[in-house]
């Protein structure tokens, strides 16, 4: 068992598994809940593609971390700690392109600038494109800091706009999503640091969970959409 799973107190590292559990469980469910209930409306379809795409992503990397936290870690559990860290990266960029044919399917009377779905579609692929680079070191602890500045740029950029079309579309509808603008800004505030610092400073990998509850709070809008 390696130093960053022995330096964590048994019970933040049950704490940790249990929470990452019941997030893949809400995602499975809540994937569950718009297809049985879209109706073939295309919204929800969306939003229920959009849940399974996020939960089955993460379920790449949060598995081999329950496993990491309750059996120790070891070179297969670096192994799918680091294919879990390529996946997510590129699953969480497929669910901002997902958000903005949500958005478009929510606001179809909403013209936005052409240039803004031009854009986040370029982003996102640059992203994506990024993320298969050898460069990026996905199987070594350590990483590469450098690399990952290079990945999360395009990916800033593509949530800068995902955010850009809801702050457009405002309250329209009264569906309340102007609050999408708030739960994307702050999954990235949260992500960052992580990003950047986790290499030098662990605990402050905690603030995933509040990233990824900003995540559960994006589902439950379109839950509250049904």
């Amino acid at each position: 068992m390696q130093k960053e799973t022995k330096a964590m107190p048994a019970g933040v590292r049950i704490g940790e598994s249990v929470f990452d559990i019941v997030y893949l469980l809400f995602d499975l469910a809540a994937g569950f809940i718009f297809f049985t209930r879209a109706a073939g409306r295309p919204l929800f379809i969306l939003y229920g593609v959009l849940a399974w795409v996020l939960g089955g992503g993460d379920a790449f990397h949060l598995i081999p971390r329950v496993q990491m936290h309750l059996h120790g870690r070891n070179e297969k559990t670096d192994f799918r700690l680091g294919l879990g860290k390529a996946v997510t990266s590129v699953t969480m960029t497929v669910f901002y392109i997902l958000l903005l044919y949500i958005w478009k399917e929510l606001f179809p009377e909403i013209n936005a600038p052409a240039a803004i779905p031009v854009l986040i579609w370029a982003t996102a692929l640059l992203r994506i494109v990024v993320c298969f680079f050898p460069q990026n070191n996905w199987f070594a602890p350590e990483g590469n800091q450098r690399w990952s500045l290079y990945r999360n740029i395009p990916f800033a950029i593509t949530g800068l706009l995902v955010i850009v079309l809801f702050a457009l579309s405002g309250n329209t509808g009264g569906y309340g999503m102007w609050r999408m603008c708030i739960a994307i800004a702050l999954s990235f505030a949260f992500y960052f640091p992580v990003t950047l610092l986790v290499g030098r400073k662990p605990a402050i990998g905690a603030l995933m969970m509040p990233k990824t509850l900003m995540y559960v709070w994006i589902i439950c809008m379109g839950l509250s959409l049904l």
